[in-house]
């Protein structure tokens, strides 16, 4: 895939119940949003901007050196606010594929930011994702860590059937930590956003099932680490000293 293919698009606003005004909370000297930039354009997959409906970010972003759309304040889910970001920076529809990186992962690597794209190498595949290998009870029964119940493809990749807050699946064997990080084909997106919310996803409260439920193909390149969301002050407080030591 060559980058002129790609736009890497980072939702973010500033209404966070738990941490508001996480994404220019400051971490090692830059807000937290400018490091997520940072991994973005170190991954060299393609264009990346923040798509924002907050004036603040959108400057904090421009004086590092990013680009930012500014979107409307009315999105139910960065989902909406990367297609409409998609539009204005994209208008003649050239990007065929549209990364959807979240605004609180300052610590994710550019490896995996690029190994993202690995499924879509297969054209039966509408949207692809990350996953990780639970290697803990806590994980494993944490509401909060939500899991990937899949098929195996091979090594370093599966074909994902659900997704799930609940421990599963059941019995032996190895349970897969879902990484919020999707690369979506153009038209994938386009129909995903035009779908009304599904039962499961409701249920659940994981927007991801909207696409399982109809019907589309979701697979997921497995990765050894996962990288930390930034959702409470203490996430605030850890990923500071990781990031006060690189």
């Amino acid at each position: 895939m060559t980058e002129t293919r790609i736009l890497v698009l980072i939702p973010a606003r500033m209404a966070a119940s738990r941490l508001p005004g996480k994404p220019l909370l400051d971490i090692a000297g830059l807000p937290m949003i400018v490091h997520v930039l940072r991994r973005a354009e170190a991954a060299k997959i393609g264009r990346v901007a923040v798509a924002t409906d907050t004036p603040e970010i959108a400057a904090a972003v421009t004086s590092h050196g990013g680009e930012a759309v500014m979107t409307r304040a009315d999105h139910p889910s960065g989902s909406d606010r990367i297609y409409e970001a998609l539009g204005t920076l994209d208008p003649r529809g050239e990007a065929e594929i549209v990364v959807n990186l979240q605004g609180d992962f300052p610590t994710i690597s550019p490896d995996n930011i690029r190994d993202v794209l690995a499924p879509l190498t297969d054209p039966a595949v509408d949207i692809a994702t990350l996953a990780a290998e639970i290697h803990t009870e806590e994980d494993s029964t944490n509401p909060n860590v939500v899991k990937m119940v899949g098929s195996p493809l091979g090594a370093g990749r599966m074909r994902a059937l659900y997704f799930t807050r609940a421990t599963a699946p059941w019995g032996d064997g190895p349970r897969y930590h879902h990484i919020g990080l999707y690369a979506y084909r153009r038209a994938a997106l386009e129909r995903f956003v035009a779908l009304p919310p599904s039962p499961l996803e409701r249920q659940e409260k994981l927007e991801q099932l909207r696409a399982i439920e109809a019907g589309m193909r979701i697979d997921a390149s497995i990765v050894a680490t996962v990288p930390r969301g930034v959702d409470t002050p203490a996430d605030l407080e850890t990923t500071r000293q990781i990031l006060a030591k690189t």
